[in-house]
């Protein structure tokens, strides 16, 4: 039995924690695998409420459970992932890109990661006025860099790919900074022989994931470098809708679909839930890596099939242009899986 935290979240979030709890319920049916989902509030409504975006009981029943899924929240987001992330070590941000089929990719054949530092950059929130100025503090540690590079490696062993890691940074620019994390990626890149290597500024990454997106495979890269390239790489394959993402640290994991709340359409049961779906795939893969437990893998196996088989069939949800309702397209899944 699997302990899942699960954080409801804000505008489109209930909506797909429903899609969430209703793809785990058929796998507690079907399969010999069981979770126990503890559905937890944080967020816009949590803090209107509590006063607090991320409330304590919340916190606690997270650090209880075995693996946390949180659906998308609204503008209090950085009081929820960013503190999560930094308080369980939560280091390496996971988010692949893949092309589906029916969907508006730039081409055919993109398979990519992107390995992201989540702890610490620009995003440590160390910013203070100075008169008539404002200044950020850029924190890069090399114990931080090696260990996502390290990740990076990792990653790059276990995929079916073109076993290649591509280190990007701005060191022309910022020579200390980013001159550390490449020292650093580079120093790693040294025990992994049977892995490609390569350097590239982060301008030209920008630019070569529109031009040449298929010759990527793992990108590592600092916090906000990665957040930035995660979201064009995710719209280089179709959008955000089919985006999954993982924050994963040496104990425990956070997984999440990339995109945001879209309070425009909550409510309407018209959001596609793809990208938190496929984000219990990636939960699986974790939860069975880390138990060695092969029926989770398998599991996140036929779920990631069962939603390329929906996607290339033409089925859609309302809000990127098909005829179905949130409920319906999981229902489809469940059915299937």
């Amino acid at each position: 039995m699997y302990k899942i935290s699960l954080i409801t979240g804000d505008g489109i979030g209930p909506e797909l924690s429903e899609s969430a709890v209703s793809i785990l319920n058929r796998i507690n049916e079907k399969f010999d695998l069981k979770f126990e989902i503890i559905k937890l509030s944080a967020g816009d409504k949590a803090l209107a409420e509590t006063g607090k975006a991320l409330p304590d009981e919340t916190l606690d029943a997270i650090k209880q459970s075995d693996a946390c899924l949180k659906a998308p929240v609204g503008e209090s987001a950085a009081d929820v992932i960013v503190v999560l992330r930094r308080m369980l070590d939560l280091y390496a941000n996971i988010r692949p890109a893949k092309s589906y089929p029916h969907m508006p990719a730039l081409r055919d054949g993109i398979d990519m990661v992107i390995v992201r530092e989540n702890t610490e950059d620009l995003y440590t929130g160390k910013e203070f006025s100075l008169g008539n100025s404002a200044v950020a503090l850029r924190i890069i540690s090399e114990d931080a860099s090696q260990r996502i590079a390290k990740y990076a490696f990792e990653t790059a062993t276990q995929r079916n790919s073109m076993k290649k890691v591509t280190c990007v940074h701005k060191s022309n620019v910022m020579r200390i900074t980013d001159g550390l994390f490449a020292k650093a990626c580079t120093e790693v890149s040294k025990n992994y022989p049977n892995i490609a290597f390569e350097e590239m500024y982060v301008d030209a990454c920008a630019m070569n994931l529109i031009r040449q997106p298929e010759k990527f495979d793992v990108i590592v890269t600092t916090n906000l470098f990665g957040d930035i390239l995660s979201d064009e790489s995710s719209q280089v394959v179709g959008g955000l809708g089919m985006a999954p993402a993982a924050n994963i640290g040496d104990d425990f994991a956070l997984f999440e679909p990339v995109h945001g709340a879209a309070f425009d359409i909550a409510g309407k049961n018209i959001a596609n839930p793809s990208s938190f779906l496929l984000s219990i795939k990636m939960m699986l893969d974790w939860l069975g890596n880390k138990h060695n437990d092969s029926k989770c893998i398998e599991v996140g196996q036929k779920l990631e099939s069962t939603i390329f088989d929906l996607v290339k069939s033409g089925v859609k949800t309302k809000d990127i242009g098909g005829e179905m309702s949130t409920s319906e397209f999981t229902k489809h899944i469940t059915d299937n899986i």
